[in-house]
């Protein structure tokens, strides 16, 4: 969304009197209005989100059922091939399923060994500095 833009969702004279204007003539057009002020930048996020769950809704219907009964387009012979690419890609989805699996799996490895030697860096730095400050000391210390 462009700045440039009369209306917006923002604090500028236009949106202010279009809300006053709204609450003088109908006072929910001038709640409507308001709310657009605040929350109007969250629009495109909202309605990607309302696509995005409306899209899986709707993809529920059109998946292969759980008896493995698909519409007929009314050609077998497209239906068969239909049926094998399908079988393909939902093969593919499940390598790259796993591919997915394990290089998350390898980066989380990295990061605990890098977070592990990090650590092992840090105790080490830290007991060097205390042993320094022992042998810095004036005053020996007495074991008993």
């Amino acid at each position: 969304m462009t700045q440039t833009a009369l209306i917006r969702p923002a604090w500028t004279p236009a949106t202010i009197a279009l809300m006053v204007l709204g609450f003088m003539v109908f006072w929910p057009l001038g709640l409507a209005m308001l709310a657009y002020i605040i929350w109007g930048d969250r629009l495109e996020a909202f309605k990607a989100d309302v696509n995005r769950a409306t899209d899986d809704f709707t993809g529920a219907f059109r998946k292969k059922s759980g008896n493995g009964m698909r519409a007929s387009s009314g050609n077998a012979a497209f239906d068969d091939w239909r049926d094998t690419e399908l079988s393909r890609l939902d093969e593919e989805r499940k390598k790259l399923d796993e591919m997915r699996s394990e290089f998350d799996q390898h980066m989380r490895d990295l990061r605990m060994a890098r977070d592990r030697t990090e650590f092992e860096q840090f105790m080490a730095d830290r007991q060097a500095s205390q042993s320094k400050a022992k042998k810095g000391r004036s005053v020996p210390e007495i074991d008993g």
